[in-house]
């Protein structure tokens, strides 16, 4: 993404702003970062926390199995998962190996850029968008993490740990844990707001978009009187992926009058050479431009440069 640029405080034309984007849901990547600060997870964090990995990671297998036991002996979350009756064993060894994945990268105290995405993708498989389309309610997912940090504390208290080491080791998987949290419920928000509407428009992508997304088409859901920017606005809130890609971001200047300061707001904009179209036509040169109201059956369509 190309280096942010302030939007004057002028008033601007309709010309220049009617390709504006606003209120996407924060990128992954930028999120995780800032959060993880906010949340002050620091280098001391990680050198107490690594003097706990060995006896958490020798428990693992055990947390695993033990986590999917429980769900499935409770009825509201076996009656979630689908398994009232019985399990399904191939998917409990799905839902086994999504878990280890995920507990091996946090035992490494994963920060990447890479992992965020991977936490925002699990929020949007438990809004149902994984390939079992199963809808796990965030209480649920918020409840988990909590049992998770609680074996992990019996985990150091039945390896013999001191107090001076569980105690601050606690702290940075607490913080650590919490903000991977927020990164999930940002995909799961992401997913119910696409899903969300009366009437769905279907977006296509093309060109070095396709690889990236899974699908080159995907149905975007708004309501009544929505415009080209609400089905923009979900779409690459979904995909962050697809917004690194097409989009730049400034920032809009705002003035209030009962405010002694200027509110500065995030838009985003097409990169250069990118073109937007809405059944046919391309948004920048119609009159209301991402104002456009849209329609059922209306068909949005995103072009790279050189198409």
């Amino acid at each position: 993404m190309t280096q942010p640029t302030l939007v004057p405080s002028e008033p601007m034309t309709t010309e220049e702003t009617r390709m504006w984007i606003h209120h996407l849901l924060p990128d992954p990547a930028q999120e995780w970062k800032h959060m993880l600060r906010f949340a002050l997870f620091t280098a001391e964090d990680k050198m107490a926390m690594a003097e706990t990995i060995e006896p958490l990671f020798r428990r693992g297998p055990e947390l695993v199995v033990g986590v999917y036991d429980y769900l499935r002996s409770v009825p509201e979350t076996a009656a979630v998962l689908g398994w009232e009756t019985e399990v399904d064993e191939e998917h409990l060894e799905e839902r086994r190996r999504f878990f280890t994945i995920w507990l091996a990268r946090s035992l490494g105290m994963d920060t990447s850029e890479e992992f965020a995405d991977y936490l925002f993708y699990a929020g949007k498989v438990h809004a149902g968008h994984g390939p079992r389309q199963i809808h796990v309610p965030p209480a649920y997912v918020r409840a988990s993490i909590g049992l998770i940090l609680a074996n992990f504390a019996r985990y150091m208290q039945e390896a013999g740990l001191s107090t001076e080491k569980v105690a601050p080791a606690m702290a940075g998987w607490n913080k650590y844990l919490s903000v991977q949290l927020h990164m999930m419920e940002l995909g799961y928000e992401a997913a119910r707001n696409i899903d969300e509407g009366k009437f769905s428009v279907q977006v296509r992508v093309f060109g070095v978009l396709r690889p990236k997304l899974p699908s080159r088409l995907r149905p975007v859901w708004v309501h009544p009187e929505d415009t080209v920017e609400v089905v923009l606005r979900k779409f690459f809130s979904y995909y962050p992926e697809a917004r690194r890609e097409v989009l730049d971001v400034a920032w809009e200047a705002e003035d209030k009058p009962d405010s002694l300061w200027m509110d500065v707001i995030p838009v985003y904009v097409p990169k250069t050479g990118w073109r937007i179209l809405l059944n046919g036509r391309e948004v920048a040169y119609l009159e209301e431009g991402v104002h456009t109201p849209v329609h059922e059956g209306d068909v949005v369509d995103i072009f790279p440069p050189g198409r």
